[in-house]
């Protein structure tokens, strides 16, 4: 997209007299620069021509000449009232949003509506609420009315807690943030600024900032304290980058602010949105209307840097602001195993029905066989002898239906309420381990592994699919100049020189990077005044340090003689560019708003920027007009080469056209990175015909993106080659050992790139995504049709290698394919062919891919397998992919944050997604997969042991086990084992999950929870629970025990029986595992003495009475024994005659032989 820069007139600042009102179209010879010999320069830290007091000291209200905003034009007020907002320039506007913010989500009279709503909208807890609602009902209550309410009341407290202490730390946030002060401009003066609470900010009022203070709104540049009106901004708070980006106030008011010390005027703005890349505006001022870009805007959050003030005018304020319009996050996961989790609870719903049905029935029936009896059984309804009526006996009917809903409450634990809490605890822990790992922390970037979405741990364990960027990801994103063709002529061997240096005054001026130069191609360009070569040598290098958006800054050294220029941009390739041409003596020292100044082998020479086209998505390359000291008017443009040839001059040059493609080829083929640089001669009458459509499209504030890339294509054709660039981009250390853990986990690999075909190739070479065995297949067309038949030709070619391939030969196939056929394949109907292709082969490499073409193809998989996905970036260009995917993991890399703040898991090197999925991964799926199981065995236990008492009770739901004692058991007996176990128990080391990727292949195979799996711990419990009822039961029979004492024994077996099998399953013992688990027993224990001491409740002492006794002992240690037989026995015959790999691999760590065994030849269970 073209740049919104101005055009400036080349003169010096303050040169012209300021009444004269500017040309609309001065003449092109008006725009170059004076003959100098030498510019000024700074030997400074900024590299600035000249720095300027600040003309804003606060004055006298009224002191100076203010302008008139009713001199705007009305009719230019109305334009676009619909698409856009007027702002009057230093007038505060009360129609338009304030700037005060609130990020928090409740105050003190909607917490408590708003919590509750958000908390009920899991349908779990709408569950336990009514089975809680039904209990307070007379007719059908079975525990207290008190203590039914105590399980949901206490889920909901503990998260209310959480979120109001949450929500408080937002509202402290946001009362800091408010009550900031800033210097705003008192209405109706000249530079009288005073300070002013953040909030009180209004759309219109001008604002100063000083050097590192925060930007407290969106505002438009008016004025900076650098003459030329250049301010540097660091954008760390938005987007996390920290190099530092270069914004522009326009000449107009920059002007204006350093005579009169304010300006007016009336601006046209877009209305807001997210878009922090994009502004389009435009300022009415003097009669003149001067267009407004994202260059000339700087957005709340932002830091002011290496400027000593600026000046803007707020055009968005508070919510409507940039940052937080896009403040709302990444979309929202759950896990599989969560989702899964419905499919389990509407079985166990099934199951509670059909025991509540069993009761009510039975309870029928019997009602039926005793009705003559009703009268005397005093135990089931009282008689009010007064009418001679059983008042609350409501017919068979009726009873059944409310024997029906007690059901329901005495046998609702079979769902377990603390199941979310307890998941939410787990994975928390899980989260901190994994922060703390320290094979997960990057020691060159300083970052830690972030788990910033908490839902979805356990998926790491079941990834199929990983969809990788390259750049930045795969590699370092740490550009470095290798090589260049110039003139049809390779320049490939570099030797280290020690850099460049230019004397500035008394200083020598460095840059801070050297790069290897070519012997060769230096004495060329020593040269460069004799001949041809020479001079086409120096206009590419000149090329490189014209055509970027790079800012030197000089730095400070130990040596005071001694400066380094430090290239800020924001692109690492520009940066690469940029100290490549300084290391051959074209030295960038100065950057200004209006131009540059370049070192050319020691003569400093000034070269005016008339225009810039900015780099686009569309266009795939860059271009800038500049004014030469030569009085000639030159278009430098550089980009990719499929957009450079496009338009060349190819009539003239064949010959060194067909040997830079070649060259491109070559490097190519190396793996660099490449781009094509070119130049063409602007005749006077070309460029004023091209300012005039620039201005036009310039000052249009809707539609201004695609006339300003017409406007650049229209310029930017019969363009001379002047050579390509190769560049080398490292990959990361680690990568193809990573990548080859992950093939041999059956994790299949897909790198989606923007590179060229060659050069996504050669990458996949070196990372070993590639191999020389591999039969590579490639779609790279250009229309519809021929897609159409290379997928077929491509599917027919894979079906019959496959049946050629034996199981000891497995042909091994890569597919290739370039963004084109993409454009014709996704949202077609083409795109199912491509994903049968795509499944066929073992890796997939996708070049010149556009970011939405990236989470096309993690939708591919996505929507049409059940496989598990995850996608992993470092740029913004990731983000759509990696919310795509199931899974989510940004790098904190060179491009900033944008992939970082939109992911769900954060780390800083490719590789350490080997021990995040194959160790982290694995063991979060084992453990929450055995907790979730876990917890519904042991309440589907209890419940049971409640069902089969009722048998032996008239089926009245009368329970021999306490109110409390029942609501306790989820609560508080048996779940805070299962939240230490499932965050510390581990069934594996680390070591030999890292050893055998294969084992990663139980979470893909959802080896550890499926229905079989829950069928089984169902079973499991019957048999349980029958063994914990009916032994006692058969024990006590013909004795005189109260139903106190034994519904203690019941309350007491089960607690025992459920934490002895988990003890069973637990793999790695610890002092706080055996704290949870033997201290649970205990406290259990404890509970029932308090319970039945005190005289209030049933049961008053009867826990006293039966362990005095040693058939109580007795029976405890057969029902352990006896419900631990089957369990056992199940388990020793799986481990012993089908073991799994997991076993295997445990066995071989207990006799300590992992190093002595052959790996090759332990028996590993295949794939499906």
């Amino acid at each position: 997209m073209a740049s919104e820069r101005p055009l400036l007139v080349a003169t010096t600042p303050g040169a012209c007299n300021p009444d004269d009102a500017p040309s609309p179209h001065p003449p092109a010879a008006s725009l170059l620069p004076p003959a100098q010999q030498e510019p000024p320069l700074r030997a400074d830290p900024l590299a600035f021509s000249v720095e300027v007091p600040d003309p804003f000291r606060p004055s006298r209200r009224g002191d100076g000449p203010v302008d008139d905003p009713s001199a705007s034009s009305q009719r230019e007020r109305e334009v676009g009232d619909n698409e856009s907002r007027a702002v009057v320039v230093g007038e505060p506007s009360p129609e338009f949003a304030g700037n005060a913010i609130r990020t928090a989500k409740y105050s003190v009279l909607t917490f408590l509506p708003r919590n509750l709503f958000e908390q009920f909208r899991r349908l779990s807890y709408v569950y336990f609420l009514a089975i809680t609602v039904l209990n307070q009902l007379p007719q059908v209550a079975v525990f207290g009315r008190g203590a039914s309410v105590l399980p949901l009341a206490f889920v909901l407290f503990v998260t209310a807690v959480k979120d109001a202490y949450e929500d408080f730390r937002r509202h402290r946030s946001d009362r800091q943030e408010n009550n900031r002060l800033a210097s705003v401009l008192a209405p109706g003066t000249a530079g009288d600024f005073q300070p002013k609470r953040w909030k009180h900010i209004r759309v219109g009022d001008v604002v100063r900032v000083a050097s590192n203070e925060t930007l407290p709104a969106d505002m438009v540049l008016l004025a900076t304290s650098d003459p030329t009106g250049v301010a540097h901004v660091q954008t760390v708070n938005l987007d996390g980058e920290t190099n530092l980006k270069t914004r522009y106030a326009k000449q107009e008011t920059q002007v204006r602010f350093s005579q009169n010390g304010g300006v007016s005027g009336i601006l046209h703005c877009e209305r807001p949105n997210r878009n922090i890349y994009g502004f389009q505006a435009n300022l009415d001022i003097d009669g003149k209307r001067v267009s407004l870009g994202p260059s000339n805007i700087v957005l709340r959050g932002c830091e002011l840097k290496n400027t000593t003030w600026a000046i803007g005018v707020v055009v968005y304020a508070g919510k409507e602001t940039k940052v937080m319009l896009n403040s709302s996050g990444a979309p929202s996961k759950r896990s599989r195993l969560e989702t899964q989790l419905n499919r389990e609870t509407v079985i166990l719903s099934i199951m509670l029905i059909g025991m509540c049905t069993t009761a009510s029935v039975l309870n029928g029936l019997w009602l039926l066989n005793h009705r003559g009896e009703l009268e005397f059984t005093q135990f089931f309804r009282e008689k009010d002898y007064t009418t001679g009526k059983n008042y609350n006996y409501y017919g068979v009917g009726m009873q059944i239906f409310i024997t029906f809903l007690m059901a329901v409450i005495v046998y609702q634990v079979i769902i377990p309420i603390s199941l979310y809490i307890s998941m939410e605890l787990v994975r928390l822990g899980q989260a901190y381990f994994m922060g703390a790992d320290k094979d997960l922390y990057d020691e060159s970037s300083r970052s830690k592994f972030q788990c910033r979405a908490l839902n979805i741990n356990e998926d790491l364990g079941q990834i199929r699919y990983v969809f990788s960027d390259k750049t930045g990801t795969l590699t370092e994103n740490k550009m470095v100049f290798q090589c260049a063709s110039i003139h049809g002529v390779d320049y490939s061997s570099g030797e280290d020189t020690g850099g460049y240096s230019v004397v500035v005054g008394d200083n020598l001026w460095t840059p801070k990077m050297a790069v290897k130069t070519d012997p060769q191609l230096v004495k060329v360009l020593r040269d460069s005044g004799k001949n041809e070569e020479a001079k086409l040598v120096l206009e590419f290098f000149l090329a490189l340090a014209a055509c970027n958006t790079i800012v030197p800054l000089v730095l400070e050294t130990r040596d005071c003689n001694q400066k380094l220029i430090d290239y800020q941009g924001e692109s690492p390739d520009e940066q690469a560019l940029a100290y490549a041409a300084a290391s051959y003596g074209i030295v960038l020292v100065e950057r200004t708003s209006g131009y540059i100044v370049i070192d050319v082998l020691g003569d400093r020479q000034r070269f005016d920027i008339l225009g810039l086209h900015e780099f686009d998505s569309d266009r795939k390359r860059m271009s800038v007009i500049v004014g030469c000291p030569d009085r000639t008017i030159k278009l430098y443009v550089k980009g990719a080469d499929s957009s450079i040839f496009g338009i060349t001059n190819k009539s003239s040059e064949l010959d060194i056209v067909r040997a830079t493609e070649a060259h491109l080829h070559k490097y190519s083929s190396l793996g660099l990175r490449t781009l094509v640089v070119g130049m063409r001669e602007l005749s006077q009458s070309e460029f004023e015909e091209w300012q005039l459509a620039y201005e036009n499209a310039n000052t249009a504030v809707l539609g201004r993106g695609n006339l300003l890339r017409s406007v650049a294509a229209n310029i930017e054709c019969n363009i001379r080659i002047l050579g390509a660039t190769g560049i080398e981009d490292k990959l990361q250390d680690g990568v193809p050992e990573a990548i080859e853990s992950l093939r041999q986990a059956n994790i299949k690999v897909w790198i989606l790139t923007g590179d060229k075909q060659e050069t996504a190739i050669s990458i996949g070479y070196s990372c070993k995504l590639l191999t020389n065995d591999m039969t590579q297949i490639v779609i790279n067309n250009n229309s519809k049709e021929s897609c159409q038949r290379s997928l077929v030709e491509a599917l027919a070619t894979t079906k019959k290698l496959t049946g050629l391939a034996s199981e000891a030969s497995r042909v091994t196939i890569a597919l290739i394919v370039d963004g084109n056929s993409l454009v014709y394949i996704l949202e077609t109907e083409l795109q199912e062919e491509l994903f049968k292709l795509a499944t066929e082969c073992s890796v997939v490499l996708c070049c010149r891919v556009a970011p939405l073409q990236k989470a096309g193809i993690v939708a591919l998989i996505k929507n049409r397998t059940d496989d598990m996905t995850l996608a992993i970036g470092d740029g913004a260009n990731d983000v759509s992919m990696i919310q795509m995917a199931d899974v989510g993991v940004g790098i904190s890399g060179q491009e900033g944050r944008q992939a970082v703040m939109a992911s769900d898991f954060s780390m800083g090197q490719f590789r350490f997604l080997v021990p995040l999925l194959l160790v982290h991964g694995h063991w979060n799926y084992q453990r929450m997969s055995y907790m979730i199981l876990y917890n519904f065995y042991k309440n589907a236990t209890f419940v049971l042991v409640l069902f089969w008492y009722v048998l032996y009770t008239a089926f009245t739901l009368t329970t021999a086990i306490t109110e409390w004692s029942s609501l306790l058991y989820t609560v508080l007996y048996t779940s805070l084992p299962t939240i230490v176990v499932g965050i510390l128990d581990k069934d594996l080391s680390k070591a030999t999950l890292l050893a055998y990727p294969k084992l990663y292949g139980s979470g893909q195979r959802d080896e550890k929870y499926n229905v079989s799996l829950f069928v089984l711990n169902i079973l499991e419990a019957l048999w349980q629970s029958l063994v914990v009822f009916y032994l006692p039961y058969f024990a006590y029979r013909r004795s005189t025990i109260d139903m106190s004492s034994l519904g203690d024994l019941w309350a007491l077996a089960p607690v025992v029986v459920v934490n002895m099998l988990l003890a069973m399953d637990i793999f790695r013992w610890n002092w706080i595992i055996h704290a949870f688990v033997w201290g649970t027993i205990a406290a259990t224990t404890i509970c029932l003495f308090v319970i039945d001491s005190i005289w209030i409740l049933p049961g008053y002492g009867a826990i006293f009475h039966i362990m005095g006794t040693g058939l109580f002992w007795l029976l405890l240690l057969i029902i352990v024994v006896t419900a631990m037989v089957p369990h056992f026995v199940i388990k020793a015959f799986t481990e012993h005659f089908m073991p799994s790999d997991i076993q295997i691999a445990r066995e071989m760590e207990k006799f300590k032989n992992v190093n002595q065994v052959n790996r090759s030849e332990i028996p590993m269970r295949g794939f499906s």
